[in-house]
This record gives structure tokens, C-alpha cells and sequence, in this order.
């Protein structure tokens, strides 16, 4: 024990040798993997430049340079608008995202080294600080408290400058510049996706298509096409057992080929100098090479593995899809025109609304509940007794029972005489004028409670989580609330592992309060170096990893209808963890664990001792940024997990056409639900610490210029994101608003430490300075309130004073009935859910689609796959025997949609492919 005062004074200044050892580390990593990039790039353009050469001709772009070592000049000329028209406006206001947080820490980093590393590292010392600590906000003696003015001067001019940054991105965003721009952008407006607006919650009486035809009728333009949901029951089941057993039949019919050309070089070999005639013959009669029976693809078809009866693959796979396919046609079937229209009246219901408030003497008018029971009618009275007496003894428990159906069926839609797939609470309404699904969004559609209250405009059919469509509005309500009770629980529950985290950042101390752990510190410097410095970091990523799984797990449990939705829940669910857990938990176990002797040897100091150690939780964070900045920025360009992965697959996953297909041309994509998050959790813990240890404050600003540079590169040269999966930037002002958050918990903790601030006297030295971080808090409550007010009501919908810039079909004479004279024709309606009768003609964009036009996505509209399309054709290479020919023509014997366009096998039995998937257009897997 009598070394424990100088083993405390190493953990309090082992922040100078954990910082030096991160940095090393970190730009030998960081030169190592852009060195391996540099000489890579020009070789694997399939990983590092791919939007080169797989994009339609019109999308794609330029090689990023001809030079081996002058790519960072290319990446740094780059346009980054370019990114609008290659990936849509989410990923361009992503990287704007990045380039906005480095102009706004230049100034901050050069105003914040300038004054406050003098106030608090010249001529004031702290025992115990020394190296990094020196630039903190503890460093500040008691007797020269005074210059805590000046970290209060910055941190009002910083909030300030923030504000006006905040304010001009929203107004980029909302108004009428960028976003609505997009929305009005004439291809874009012209899509189903612009035009259609989707419908929860509808009430049994309003589920026809004459029915909401009529309620959204008097909008601009009218209704073109409505589309409702439908409880399928077992069809989507059926839909995805054929999905399966064309895929099981890919593979199965090119492990058939492939066998067979291994017997083919093996009967070669075999015959010796004779073996070219040998193959030169074989090639025409497929006969002579016959795969024996045991050699043939099959399975088990027990669900538990390796057990069950063993069948031929190939030919239960035929049986298999046959029967779906005519499983599925007959409960398309039953999915009747007329059930699709209905009455064009909504279906009759007790309306309370009817009549006026009050008779002709001036009475309350009695609602049609009250009136029907006779209620305060005296002459009445005996009748009604009587009746109540009756009804009691004869039914009570059926007429609740009854009670108990009308109210479901008024809320979710009982099933009456539907048919077999009854309607769903939910429908897709496209208009014939953009500005018309804005207007429908926003307005009021039902007088009662809940009763339409759900309605997303932007809705595209790639984009629709259809388990989720039939949830009545109670049940999606509880969903929501039991939601984020368990992101609640789990919040909890993680804190242990990170506090973990937390702990190893301060090793030393660890040592020196835990004698048991004493020989953690008799290791090597750099191994303790790495130990405190790299591996925390390392770990929490790790952990960080494992959340969103979870995470989009229960966002998709709530309830929420599109798939874009439910990244932005995940991403507000998990930047909330990122918060708590990688910054607020580890702030404190850090600063804590750093004065756990001090806390426990004087118990009534521990204001003054808190306050002067937990801004030395910030060499953690010093070393996470350049993490980030360096390892994290490097791996992005060199990608040595897709490089490996892309390899890997071709060799053992590469088996079929259509997974050759998927892995050359199949682009990577980003989540924005888990990144979003990610780069907005530097931003509050740049912020937490731009006052406290404004050496942060240039590690932050060169970390997201050089993340702007990345991301940039990437989004030009390497991703392709999916445009129906892209919502015109509404990830943005989530974004901004964490940007408040980092706010909140700077001034906060500003807050705190003036309050705890202590003179040589022990006295409360910096009151005041704690009184005007309140009113600074204040102030950006208000600002924050009054931007959420200003732009709020713009963030999805268009306004009316843009309705001449949206786009109107060309005008055509109609006739000037109104909706309850309209013909059966005004109306598109199909025998099928939902499906539009009329084609698509434009040609396809991609020339390999050209005979698959009968599959055009956009025919089908929003009907669910299950009950209008086709079945996926089974992809199967040709080969050099013949044999490829023979099996497709007994797959189509057999009743089986095949096809060998653009595929084919060497005789090694190696499979390639020169075109894309004969059903491109359409299909979904």
C-alpha cells in the first residue's frame, strides 16, 4: 500500500502515453491501408469502382482517375451534388451532413486552441494534472477561477454559431430548395411513388374502392387507382414456398450440369489419346453421358436436418412449384371484382352526426343510441322496462358478445360477406394529381377517433412491409408503447457491459484500487497502452454492432408500414443508445473510476473531486475520434471485408446464375438507420467537449473532413442505394436534431461544473457563471422549439402555394358526373387485389429485360406478390453437352417457367453468366 499515492498519480496522468500510443497505432493503420487501397484500386474494380460500369449507361460515372497515386486529388475535386443523380437526396444530405459539422468545427477549433488551451494550461497548475490533462477544464487552479469566464464567453458565441448553421441547413432542406425541389422534380413526380398515399385505420364501411373513390373524389384531379389490402391468409406462405423451390430447383438443375461435365473430363482423361474425339462427340448426344441415379441432387424433407424422406430434388422442386403455382390461381380466384368495388354509398352505421344539435323548441336532439331505447320518454316507460327485464334473462352474455363484434367491426372491419380474403383496415390511393396525395396526408379524414388517422405519403411497392398493413389503430398503439418499453429495458440491461468499457479506460486506477489487478499494471507500457487506449474502443464498436438487430426487430413490432419508416425509427432508437451508453455511461464510470480513491478517503468533497476528474474522461473519447479519423476512414476506402467476401462468395456461393448475378452485380448499400447514428454520436461528444477539452475540437474537424471525403468517394464510385428506398432526405433534420442533443449535454455539464467550481476557500467560485448556463439552456430550448414550429409542417408534405409547380397529367375530356353517377369504368378494377389491367409499354432501362416486360414491376402496382405475380423464372446455365436444352425442356414439360438466356457453364462445370436474369424487371426475392 505504500505505493498507491504514486500509482493514483500514474492513472491521472497515464492519459499523455494512452493518447501517443492511439495515435501511432492508428496512422500505422491508416497508412498501411490506404498504401494497400492505392495499388489495389486499379485491379478490383468490381469493389472499389463499381458504379463505372454496372449502372445503366445514363447513371454511370467516370473512372475516379487513370493515375495510381493521384486518386486523393480526384476524391477531393469530386463534386459531391453529383451524388443527387447517382444515389438519391439521403445519401446526398449525408455527406453534406459530414461537410457542414467540419466547416462548422473549423472556426470552433481555431477560436478554442486560441483561447481557452492558454486559460487553462498557462501559469495555473492542478496536482496531479499533467500531459493532455493540462488543456482541460479541471487544470484551472482555485485561486484563478476567473478565467471560467471565458470558457462561458465561447460556449455562448459556439451555441450561437450553431443556431445560425442549424437554421440555414433547415431552410436548404425545406424551403422549396433541395427537398421540395425533388418532390416537384418532374420524373420523380411523375411516379406511382409521388402520387400514392397509403390509408390505416379505415373503417369497415369505408373499405370499397367506390367507397374511398367517393371520399376523396372533390381533391384536384380525382382518384386514378386505389388499391385495398387484403387478409390473403395462407397465400403469402404459398407465394414463398415457391419462391424457395425455384431456388432449390437453380440449384439442383446446375449441380445436375455439373455433374455431368465432371463425368464427361473424367470419361476424357480416362480414354487417353482418344479423348478428343471422345469430347468432340459428346458434345452432340446428351445420351452418352447419363449422371447415375445416385449421383443425382436430393434432399431430406424433414424440418429437422438429415432426417425425413429422402426425395430427387429436381423432381419434387417441379412438383413443388406446379402446385403452388396452382394454389396460388386458385385463391387469386376467389379474389372477385366485385369485392373490389362494393356499394359506392358507405355501408350504413349508426351516425351520430346526423340531424342537428338541438329540435325546434330549442331541446338537445337525443342520439340515435338514446332514441332507439325510448330513453326519458315516459309514455314509454312499462314497454321498456319489460324489455330490459326480458333481455336480461333471455341473452344478456350474447347481446355482449354482439356488443363486443360491433365495436371490432367498427374499428378494424368485421369480414361480413367479403369473400374468402376478406379486406384489410388499410388501402393504397393513387391520384391523378401530385399535389392532390399531399392534400389527402394532411387532412382530416374521419370525424371519430383513430378512424384514418395513419396516412404516409411517398409510398413505393418495394418499400411496404406488408405484415404490417392490418393492424387496427388500438393494436398498433399498445405495439408502440410495448416497443419502446423494451428499447427502454434494453437500455438498462446495456448499461452493465459498456460501464464494463468504461472501466478498462482507466486501467491504472483499476490497479491501484483493486490490489488483485495489480499486475495488469507490471505489464509492458505499450501493452498496458493498448490495453486502456485501443481496446475499450474497439469493444464498445463491437457492441454497438449487436444493438440494431434488436433495435429493428422492434421497430418493426410497432407497426410501422414501410421500410424506410422503420429506419428512421431505428435510427432515433439507436442513437439514443449510441448517447447513453457510448458517451453519457462511460463519461461517468470513467471520471468516477479516475477518483474512486479521492471519493472514498474524503466522502464530503466529492462535488470539488467530480468536478476537477470527469473532464479527464475525455482522453477515452480523444482516442475513440482518431479511431475514428484514421483506422475507421482508411478501412472505409480500402474495404478489405467486401474485397474478401466478394471472392469468397464467387467460389462457394457462386453456384447458380442468379448468384453469380447477385455478387458481380449486385452494388452494396448502406443502412441509414445504424450510420446516421453513428457520425451523429461525434457530433455530441465533440460538442460535450468542445469547452471542457477543446483539444477535441481539431481531431473532430479533420475526422469528419476526412469521413466527407470517404463517404463522397463512396457514394460516387462504389454504392448504389435503392431509389424506392430513398425518402428525399427526411434523415437530415433527424440528424440536425441531434445536433441539439450535443447542445443539451455541453451546457449541461457546463452547468454542473460551475455550480461545483470551488474558490481556495472551498467556497462556490462560479455561481453566476452556472446561473447564465441556465439561461443559455433556456435559450436553446426556445430556438429549438421555434425551429421544430417553423420547418416542422414542411418536413413531408407540399404546401399549396406549390401546387403549379407539381405535376398535372395532360388534360382529357371527362364527363361532369359526380361520383355516384360515375360508370364501372371511371375506375380501373381488376379480377385480382388491386392489379392494374393496363401494361407499361416503355421499354425496359436494362436491354437483358427486354422479353420480361410482362413482368414490369410497375404493372402489378401495389397488389401484394402473393396474389398477382407470376412465378419466378428458374435460371439455368447452358452447357456444352446439351443437357441444359433437355432439362429445361422437361421443366417446361412439367409446367415449369425456365429459361438458359445469358448463362452458361465451361466443361469444367464452372458457371458464368453475360447478361442479367431473364426476369430482371419484377421480381421478388
Amino acid at each position: 500500500m505504500s505505493n498507491s499515492t504514486s500509482d493514483i498519480a500514474n492513472a491521472k496522468s497515464a492519459s499523455t502515453p494512452t493518447f501517443v500510443t492511439a495515435l501511432v497505432f492508428n496512422l500505422a493503420v491508416f497508412a498501411a491501408e490506404l498504401g494497400v487501397f492505392t495499388i489495389l484500386r486499379p485491379y478490383f474494380k468490381s469493389i472499389y469502382e463499381p458504379r463505372t460500369y454496372i449502372p445503366p449507361p445514363l447513371k454511370r460515372i467516370q473512372p475516379l482517375s487513370k493515375s495510381l497515386f493521384l486518386w486523393p486529388l480526384a476524391v477531393f475535386r469530386a463534386d459531391y451534388r453529383a451524388i443527387i443523380s447517382a444515389n438519391g437526396l439521403d445519401a446526398y444530405f449525408f455527406v453534406r451532413f459530414l461537410r457542414v459539422m467540419a466547416t462548422t468545427l473549423l472556426p470552433i477549433w481555431f477560436i478554442s486552441w486560441a483561447v481557452l488551451l492558454p486559460l487553462t494550461a498557462v501559469n495555473t497548475s492542478v496536482p496531479g494534472k499533467s500531459g493532455l490533462d493540462i488543456f482541460t477544464f479541471g487544470n484551472v487552479s482555485p485561486d484563478k477561477q476567473v478565467r471560467y469566464s471565458g470558457h462561458l464567453i465561447l460556449v455562448y458565441g459556439f451555441t450561437f454559431w450553431i443556431f445560425y448553421v442549424i437554421k440555414k441547413e433547415m431552410r436548404h432542406l425545406k424551403a422549396i430548395i433541395t427537398r421540395q425541389q425533388h418532390l416537384i422534380e418532374r420524373t420523380h413526380a411523375k411516379s406511382v411513388q409521388a402520387n400514392t398515399i397509403l390509408i390505416t385505420g379505415i373503417p369497415a364501411n369505408y373499405l370499397t374502392q367506390d367507397a374511398l373513390y367517393k371520399l376523396f373524389y372533390a381533391l384536384p384531379g380525382g382518384v386514378k387507382k386505389i388499391w385495398i389490402n387484403r387478409n390473403l391468409k395462407e397465400l403469402p406462405d404459398i407465394y414463398d414456398r415457391r419462391l424457395a423451390a425455384c431456388a432449390k430447383l437453380e440449384s439442383a438443375e446446375t449441380q445436375l450440369l455439373r455433374t455431368a461435365a465432371k463425368l464427361r473430363l473424367a470419361a476424357a482423361k480416362k480414354g487417353g489419346k482418344g479423348a478428343s474425339t471422345d469430347v468432340e462427340s459428346s458434345k452432340s448426344p446428351v445420351t452418352q453421358i447419363e449422371v447415375p441415379e445416385s449421383e443425382r441432387p436430393t434432399h431430406k424433407l424433414g424440418s429437422i436436418p438429415f432426417f425425413g424422406q429422402k426425395v430427387d430434388t429436381i423432381q419434387w422442386a417441379r412438383e413443388e412449384i406446379v402446385t403452388c403455382t396452382k394454389l396460388l390461381e386458385e385463391g387469386r380466384n376467389h379474389i372477385r371484382a366485385g369485392d373490389e368495388r362494393g356499394a359506392s354509398e358507405p355501408v350504413a352505421e349508426s351516425d351520430e352526426l346526423e340531424g342537428a344539435a338541438l329540435d325546434a323548441e330549442g331541446n338537445p336532439r337525443l342520439r340515435t343510441s338514446e332514441t332507439s331505447h325510448g330513453l326519458l320518454d315516459p309514455s314509454k316507460v312499462g314497454a321498456q322496462a319489460k324489455g330490459v327485464v326480458t333481455g336480461v334473462a333471455k341473452g344478456a352474455i350474447g347481446g355482449v358478445t354482439q356488443g363486443a363484434k360491433v365495436i371490432k367491426g367498427r374499428v378494424v372491419g368485421g369480414a361480413g360477406e367479403e369473400g374468402v380474403y376478406p379486406p384489410m383496415n388499410s388501402a393504397f390511393v393513387t391520384f391523378n394529381r401530385q399535389i392532390s396525395a399531399h392534400l389527402a396526408v394532411q387532412v382530416l379524414a374521419h370525424h371519430e377517433p383513430y378512424r384514418m388517422g395513419n396516412k404516409y405519403i411517398e409510398v413505393a411497392p418495394e418499400d411496404v412491409i406488408w405484415a404490417n398493413l392490418g393492424l387496427n389503430p388500438y393494436e398498433q398503439k399498445i405495439r408502440l408503447a410495448i416497443s419502446y418499453a423494451a428499447t427502454a429495458g434494453l437500455i438498462l440491461l446495456w448499461a452493465f457491459p459498456v460501464a464494463f468499457v468504461g472501466l478498462i479506460s482507466n486501467v491504472h486506477t483499476i490497479c491501484s484500487t483493486a490490489p488483485w489487478l495489480e499486475w495488469i499494471c507490471n505489464l509492458p507500457k505499450p501493452i498496458i497502452g493498448i490495453i486502456s487506449g485501443i481496446l475499450p474502443p474497439v469493444l464498445l464498436a463491437v457492441l454497438m454492432m449487436l444493438l440494431p438487430i434488436v433495435l429493428r426487430l422492434l421497430a418493426r413490432f410497432e407497426g410501422i408500414p414501410k421500410y424506410t419508416g422503420l429506419e428512421l425509427s431505428l435510427m432515433t432508437r439507436f442513437f439514443l443508445f449510441q448517447v447513453l451508453h457510448s458517451f453519457l455511461i462511460v463519461t461517468l464510470s470513467a471520471g468516477i473510476v479516475a477518483s474512486l480513491d479521492d471519493l472514498i478517503n474524503s466522502p464530503t468533497s466529492i462535488p470539488s473531486i467530480l468536478a476537477q476528474n470527469l473532464p479527464e474522461a475525455s482522453t477515452f473519447f480523444l482516442t475513440y475520434i482518431i479511431l475514428q479519423g484514421l483506422a475507421g476512414v482508411a478501412g472505409g476506402f480500402l474495404q478489405i471485408v467486401p474485397l474478401i467476401i466478394y471472392y469468397v462468395k464467387l467460389v462457394l456461393l457462386g453456384s447458380t446464375p442468379r448468384s453469380v448475378w447477385g455478387i458481380k452485380y449486385g452494388m452494396r448499400s448502406v443502412a441509414w438507420g445504424t450510420l446516421f447514428p453513428s457520425i451523429t454520436l461525434l457530433v455530441v461528444i465533440t460538442l460535450g467537449y468542445s469547452i471542457i477539452s477543446p483539444i477535441i475540437n481539431g481531431l473532430a474537424c479533420a475526422t469528419f473532413f476526412m469521413f466527407y471525403q470517404l463517404y463522397k468517394y463512396l457514394f460516387l464510385f462504389a454504392y448504389q442505394q435503392p431509389a424506392t428506398k430513398d425518402t428525399g432526405g427526411l434523415f437530415y433534420p433527424k440528424a440536425l436534431q441531434h445536433v441539439f442533443v450535443g447542445l443539451y449535454v455541453q451546457q449541461i455539464c457546463l452547468c454542473a461544473l460551475f455550480f461545483l467550481a470551488q474558490d481556495e476557500n472551498k467556497k462556490a467560485s462560479s455561481v453566476p457563471h452556472g446561473a447564465l448556463m441556465v439561461v443559455l439552456i433556456i435559450i436553446t430550448a426556445g430556438y429549438h422549439a421555434i425551429i421544430n414550429n417553423s420547418y416542422g409542417p414542411l418536413l413531408t408534405a407540399l404546401p399549396l402555394s406549390l401546387q403549379d409547380r407539381t405535376y398535372t397529367p395532360p388534360t382529357i375530356p371527362t364527363s361532369t358526373t359526380g361520383p355516384t353517377d360515375r360508370s364501372s369504368s371511371d375506375i380501373d378494377v381488376e379480377d385480382r387485389q388491386g392489379g392494374d389491367s393496363k401494361k407499361d409499354t416503355t421499354p425496359p432501362t436494362n436491354p437483358a429485360a427486354d422479353a420480361a416486360l410482362v413482368n414490369d414491376e410497375a404493372s402489378y402496382g401495389f397488389a401484394h406478390p402473393a396474389a398477382t405475380r407470376p412465378q419466378r423464372t428458374v435460371w439455368i446455365p447452358r452447357d456444352a453437352l446439351g443437357l441444359g436444352r433437355e432439362e429445361e425442356r422437361a421443366c417446361k414439360e412439367a409446367g415449369v417457367v425456365v429459361s438458359e438466356e445469358n448463362a452458361f457453364m465451361d466443361e469444367k462445370g464452372k458457371v458464368d453468366i453475360d447478361g442479367g436474369p431473364p426476369d430482371l424487371i419484377g421480381v421478388q426475392t
